[in-house]
């Protein structure tokens, strides 16, 4: 913490020292300062601007951490419309005032007055304070009405009570003449964090190098030096306001294992996962900055194909129910033919990881023989804890590809019974061997039997099954199977 200096012992102000920030990744922080306090005994009253524009002034907590000087905030006034030209034509609306026109190497004084100025105040929103769009200003000058300024105002000396930055101020009482080391937190709006990772595959390599970053935004209206910083993974519920529409809304390789001395660091924190910058950062307003949390190498990957063969538009079936889909022949009889790639990784320490991964972006590269990286496709994935496995999509595989095929379809609706048969060929052009699982809905009712299958099953889900063929290159392989429903 940095020595402050105070004024007066009434009528304050406050100079944070280094601030601690909780940043969560649905759009809010909570933001904490330690700030020292000179109090006397009776009623003191308080001025701190060093605060965002977007606080919720109902979460503010300011409180002595210790417990030796019992405090407590008789009032608090939050003003969060700091001072511009636009602000204070609208004080001079009506009036005429003086505007500064240059005309080359001199100026000249020309008066004018302020039928409109223009200004749009700032509002409270369910997404904190906001600053709705403004208007032309309107000046009569000579009496003739123009839509823009005639040149820079110039405005009376201001007043005591102009804010130049969102401001609190505090009539606070105090138990005793004391000097507190504050705790000063509250909720902002405008701050928001997210992870990425890069997945980077060598060639003949089976395992990969995982870099994860976190990208923090600060969009609060106030810059954080040498901040303090955690990041909070998990869904924290937050009580919205009732939704009000103001007028803004109509309108290279990387070497095995972790790196030593982790830049970040991860703990539990009741249902939710805390992480912490271990070195202090500087936020600014306006800016994304961007920290290294994980790198490791040597991570063993999968990689596996999969073909889903029904292709089937949700949209044209929207509204159905269960007799409509088991009465249809057409339903789930047309075919898609790509056969899609996934890459799949444990998260375990054996397999150098091993620690809770926050939800984010995966990107896939790819090194070529001639050394360079290739970007080979994206996916999400969710908060993974460790020891669970995780699952991504990369792309359709250029080299396989697959048809399916209704060559049955049977209804008896006495016996209340439907028999559905299928062949499902796949053709591998890749020059070595794969395994492609495939994957076959049951989708016309919940009771249902598999006879006849040409190759073994496995049932992955209640209505799900999955069938998996080695192919030789250049191979093509063939499943069948009727599908028996009753209900």
């Amino acid at each position: 913490m940095r020595a402050l200096t105070l004024t007066c012992l009434s009528g304050m102000a406050l100079f944070a020292a280094d601030p601690a920030l909780t940043i969560y990744n649905q759009n809010f922080a909570v933001i904490r300062n330690t700030v020292p306090v000179k109090l006397q005994k009776g009623e003191n009253h308080i001025t701190y601007s060093e605060i965002t524009a977007h606080l919720e002034p109902q979460s503010v907590i300011l409180r002595d951490v210790t417990g030796r000087v019992r405090l407590r905030v008789l009032e608090q006034n939050y003003r969060a419309d700091p001072v511009s030209d636009a602000m204070l034509l609208a004080r001079f609306e009506g009036q005429t005032i003086e505007f500064l026109v240059p005309h080359g190497d001199r100026t000249e004084i020309v008066r004018g007055k302020v039928v409109r100025s223009g200004y749009s105040p700032m509002v409270y929103s369910n997404n904190g304070y906001q600053q709705l769009p403004p208007s032309s200003p309107i000046i009569e000058v000579d009496g003739k009405l123009r839509f823009s300024l005639p040149g820079q105002p110039l405005f009376p000396a201001l007043g005591d009570d102009t804010i130049l930055k969102p401001t609190i101020n505090w009539t606070v009482a105090s138990d005793r003449d004391a000097r507190v080391e504050a705790e000063l937190a509250y909720v902002s709006r405008g701050m928001t964090w997210s992870a990425d990772y890069n997945v980077i595959a060598a060639p003949g390599r089976a395992d990969v190098d995982v870099i994860g970053w976190v990208s923090m935004h600060n969009d609060t209206g106030k810059a954080f030096e040498n901040a303090h910083i955690k990041l909070m993974a998990g869904e924290v519920n937050k009580v919205e306001p009732p939704v009000t529409f103001s007028r803004a809304e109509t309108m290279g390789g990387v070497g095995g294992g972790f790196y030593n001395g982790p830049p970040v660091t991860e703990k539990t924190f009741d249902e939710y996962h805390l992480y912490t910058l271990e070195r202090p950062a500087t936020l600014h307003d306006k800016e994304t900055k961007q920290v290294e949390f994980i790198r490791a190498g040597n991570v063993a990957s999968q990689a596996i194909y999969v073909y889903d063969g029904m292709k089937l538009d949700l949209n044209q079936y929207r509204g159905w129910n269960m007799d409509m889909i088991r009465n249809n022949p057409e339903y789930g009889s047309a075919s898609n033919n790509k056969v899609g790639g996934m890459q799949e990784v444990k998260n375990s320490q054996a397999n150098h990881l091993g620690m809770p991964l926050p939800a984010g972006r995966v990107r896939f590269y790819r090194q070529g023989t001639d050394g360079q990286l290739e970007f080979t496709g994206e996916n999400q994935i969710q908060h993974t804890p460790k020891d669970e496995t995780v699952r991504l999509f990369t792309g359709s595989a250029f080299d396989l590809t697959g048809e399916r095929k209704r060559i049955n379809f049977q209804i008896d609706m006495n016996r209340r019974e439907i028999n559905e048969s299928f062949e499902i060929k796949l053709r591998n052009h890749k020059k070595q061997a794969v395994e492609i699982r495939v994957v076959e809905h049951l989708y016309r009712g919940p009771t249902w039997e598999i006879q006849q299958p040409s190759v073994p099953f496995v049932k992955t889900y209640s209505q799900t099954i999955e069938y998996r063929l080695t192919l030789a290159p250049d191979a093509e392989k063939s499943v069948n199977y009727n599908a028996y429903y009753r209900w």
